[in-house]
């Protein structure tokens, strides 16, 4: 969704986030789709989605 901005702005650190947290989850497919955005993103931005992804769990989702 954020990777592609289907029904919404394309936004790679949005996107690593959400990837990152499903992948944390053992979801399929998480990790290598976290993957190929990271090589699209700078090692601040992949800093940020990173730290978005802990404030995220941290609050159980809420406001994410």
């Amino acid at each position: 969704m954020y990777y592609n901005g289907r029904g919404v702005p394309q936004n790679y650190v949005s996107a690593y986030m959400w990837w990152n947290l499903a992948a944390a989850q053992g979801h399929e497919n998480t990790q290598a789709n976290r993957d190929i955005v990271q090589r699209r993103m700078t090692s601040a931005d992949i800093t940020r989605a990173q730290k978005l992804a802990e404030e995220c769990l941290a609050r159980n989702y809420q406001g994410c």
